[in-house]
């Protein structure tokens, strides 16, 4: 999964997407200026591509919110809570963030969102308030209605950052973090989360952490097939997609150069990597994976299943009403 540079497709960023080893595109800040503009990017990706691709954003709400004037503001998840005076109201108004983000994003023909946030909010930097709360229950309470919204409008879930980034305090997108704790206390204190909304069947894809649970493994989850075949798919159940987190975070260095950090995720168990901010290393992975693909093999085949069972979901008719709904309940309840 790439991503592109400005509001347009440039010239080389078209060819990349004809290359067959490209299965999907994120969009950042930096390729939004309006609603008609950013249309008419996606159409472009879609007709440069040769294959089928998936189009995803982080538009999690709070900070990260890719697309602003125009959309829904969507608070950041930590704030339902704070905002809500009971858990009905907390349920309804996390559900309506789910619609609201869901129908717009679908609207303009992206497949997902990553989302939700799955961590608790500990003591990292970099997650804070885009987890629903401090403890696994609620968290699990809120993505669970959360996910329920975007399901309403045909969206996939992708949670994130398993087996959980909330509890370690360094930032991965420009330190590596080292989570110091015993299986059992990540199971009980954050990995709960994703257990549970597994065993709901409402997750579609997973983005492991990079981060090293060095009493489980010397690797960063999601250069390790332990946690991710081990105890992800065969002992949790998962059998959706699996996504790397950017290859280009420095918690994805010490998997080698970028073809390097490539292979050895698909090796762990993921099914497609990001390659962002750094179009260098992304022109890397693409020649460097093109022989290994030129000939899929049957992981290779099961592989492209489980990530294009996300693409091309249709939204239902007839939800305008609710999605109207959702967000004069989420304006409403954002001005408290």
């Amino acid at each position: 999964m790439l991503d592109c540079q400005a509001e347009e497709l440039l010239p080389e960023e078209k060819e990349k997407l004809a290359h067959p080893v490209v299965g999907g595109v994120i969009l950042f800040t930096r390729n939004y200026h309006d609603k008609r503009q950013l249309s008419a990017l996606v159409q472009d990706i879609r007709r440069f591509a040769k294959n089928n691709v998936l189009i995803a954003v982080d538009h999690e709400g709070g900070r990260v919110q890719r697309f602003r004037d125009g959309f829904t503001a969507i608070p950041a998840m930590g704030d339902i809570l704070r905002q809500s005076e009971h858990q009905d109201e907390s349920a309804a108004y996390a559900k309506a963030c789910g619609l609201a983000l869901a129908y717009e994003l679908k609207a303009l023909d992206i497949d997902f969102s990553f989302a939700p946030v799955l961590d608790i909010n500990g003591v990292s930097k970099v997650i804070g308030d885009r987890a629903f709360s401090n403890n696994a229950d609620e968290v699990i309470r809120l993505a669970t209605q959360l996910i329920q919204g975007l399901k309403t409008v045909n969206m996939p879930a992708i949670g994130k950052h398993f087996p959980g980034h909330g509890s370690v305090a360094p930032d991965s997108h420009i330190a590596l973090p080292v989570d110091e704790r015993g299986f059992d206390e990540i199971r009980r204190t954050d990995m709960v989360v994703f257990e549970r909304v597994i065993e709901r069947a409402l997750l579609d894809g997973v983005m492991p952490a990079h981060v090293i649970y060095n009493q489980v493994c010397d690797k960063p989850a999601g250069f390790s097939s332990t946690w991710l075949k081990t105890i992800l798919k065969n002992d949790i159940g998962f059998n959706g997609a699996v996504f790397s987190d950017d290859l280009s975070m420095h918690g994805a260095s010490v998997a080698g150069s970028y073809v390097e950090r490539a292979e050895a995720a698909l090796e762990a168990g993921c099914d497609m990597v990001l390659a962002c901010n750094n179009p260098k290393g992304a022109e890397s992975i693409l020649d460097g994976l093109e022989a290994r693909f030129s000939n899929p093999n049957n992981s290779d085949v099961a592989r492209q299943e489980r990530v294009m069972a996300l693409y091309g979901r249709v939204m239902p008719a007839g939800l305008y009403d609710k999605y109207e709904s959702a967000v004069a309940l989420i304006a409403r309840l954002s001005e408290r």
